[in-house]
Order: C-alpha cells, then sequence, then structure tokens
C-alpha cells in the first residue's frame, strides 16, 4: 500500500493563479500545484536551498528537489509551448504565520476574487451568462452569474469574469469558485468531462433568463437535454428537452 502524501506548508495560497499566453489560441493547460508553487517562490524567489525550503514546508529534502524539478518542467513546458498555466490543487496546509514568523492570511480563491465564502450548508450555482440570457456556448462564455442557495432559496446572487479561461478550463476556474451545480446552452465532450472530474454536476441544453432557469432547478422544473452536445444551436429550448419534474429528480443525479 502507498505511502499518503504528507501536507506541505506553505505561507500563503498565490494570488494570481490563471497565466494565459498572449495573441494565440491556447488548448493546451499546464496544472502547477499550490506545493509546486510554493517551493519556486522559495527558491528562485526567496534564494532558499532545496534545504531551506523542505524544512520550511516540513518535507524531506529530497522531496523537496522532486517538486522543484517537476514545477520548472511544468514552467518551462508552458513558456516555450504556450500552454495556458493554471495553479491549483495540491497537498498542502496553511502555516498561518507559525512556520514564516509573519502574518500569513489564510486566503481562498474566492476571497482573493470579492467572492463571499460558501458556507458548508450552502449550494452555489454557476450560470452561463450574457444580458440576463442564458449564454449558449460553455467554452466561450466571459461570465458566469454565481447563485447561493440555502434550505432551497437564494440568498445572494453575483456575476464573475472568466478571465479568459475556455472550455476544459473553466472547470478548474469554477471549481476555485466554489461552484457545485452548473447551468448552460451547448457545451462540448471535453467540457463536460472536465466538470465530472471536478465534482461539478451539469444541467446542459437549456435557454432563456438565467434567474427563472435557477427557480425552475431549485422547483424541479427545469428542462434540460442530458445528452446535451454544441450542436445546441440547432434547435430551441424546450424542443425534445428533458424535465427534472417530471422525473422527480430536481437537485438530485437523473439517470
Amino acid at each position: 500500500m502507498p505511502r499518503p502524501k504528507r501536507c506541505r506548508m506553505i505561507c500563503n495560497e498565490p494570488e494570481y493563479v490563471v497565466f494565459n499566453p498572449e495573441g494565440i489560441a491556447v488548448n493546451d493547460i499546464i496544472t502547477l500545484t499550490v506545493d509546486e508553487y510554493e517551493i519556486i517562490r522559495l527558491v528562485d524567489l526567496e534564494q532558499f536551498t532545496h534545504n531551506q525550503a523542505a524544512v520550511q514546508m516540513e518535507i524531506a529534502r529530497t522531496t523537496a528537489t522532486e517538486i522543484y524539478n517537476s514545477a520548472r518542467t511544468k514552467i518551462a513546458d508552458s513558456i516555450v509551448n504556450g500552454k495556458r498555466l493554471i495553479v491549483s490543487g495540491g497537498s498542502y496546509r496553511l502555516c498561518e504565520g507559525k512556520k514564516c514568523g509573519r502574518e500569513c492570511p489564510k486566503q481562498n480563491y474566492n476571497e482573493m476574487q470579492g467572492l463571499s465564502k460558501k458556507g458548508n450548508d450552502m449550494m452555489r450555482i454557476a450560470v452561463t451568462y450574457e444580458n440576463g440570457q442564458i449564454f449558449q456556448h460553455f467554452g466561450h462564455t466571459e461570465q458566469f452569474k454565481l447563485y447561493d442557495v440555502e434550505n432551497g432559496k437564494i440568498i445572494k446572487e453575483e456575476i464573475v469574469p472568466t478571465m479568459g479561461s475556455g472550455h476544459g478550463a473553466l472547470a478548474v476556474f469554477l471549481k476555485m469558485n466554489s461552484v457545485d451545480t452548473v447551468i448552460c446552452g451547448g457545451i462540448g465532450g471535453g467540457a463536460q468531462t472536465a466538470l465530472t472530474q471536478e465534482g461539478i454536476k451539469l444541467y446542459g441544453g437549456v435557454g432563456g433568463s438565467a434567474d427563472e432557469a435557477v427557480k425552475s432547478l431549485l422547483g424541479g422544473t427545469l428542462y434540460y437535454d442530458p445528452n446535451v452536445k454544441c450542436s445546441h444551436h440547432e434547435r430551441e429550448h424546450g424542443d425534445s428537452g428533458h424535465t427534472c419534474g417530471s422525473h422527480g429528480c430536481g437537485n438530485h443525479s437523473c439517470h
């Protein structure tokens, strides 16, 4: 049985989490974990030795070197081959000032973006959004409208830009924003897979008002297409659609 990964100690989560090559279409994504980011910060910016970084992160020196080499390879791949770089995930915990001798506030992506922290009993729904309507191409949406739901009622709404992320990268963006559920129009297979991997439930093939769609979802009457494809433009909302209400699924899974 493999040994479990030990959580790596870091001072702060990164302030900037998405880096895009300018002027080219980007399809490939490189994910730099937060512990890889931290060791790059310590060694390359703060000029720590690998041994000093290992002590700071409470890991073995050999592990620190492995993480550092992995991080450098990913950064080189992003720069040389023009791939989007996203900082996300990894096995780590925050020192909160106990290790580095200064105040290290426990931040998360939501707080960095000015978003409210989601409570444990709260549901956060994201809708592809444009001028009050559900934007009909998931991978090209420039913003989402987020709805915080508690006890079946919407308690907060806010609109957030996607910062240039598209297609599969949006799944990471949504996960960072603590989204549980997505409502959209058309969506490709790759993006659907990415959402599934992030544990985000999808209701695709939906059109019309974003606000009304969320209300319908909460009421168990949302029409959506469980087999939605990007060819959604060929049909209008409601034609051969699927109604959650007729199967009694509401916020549960439809099979």
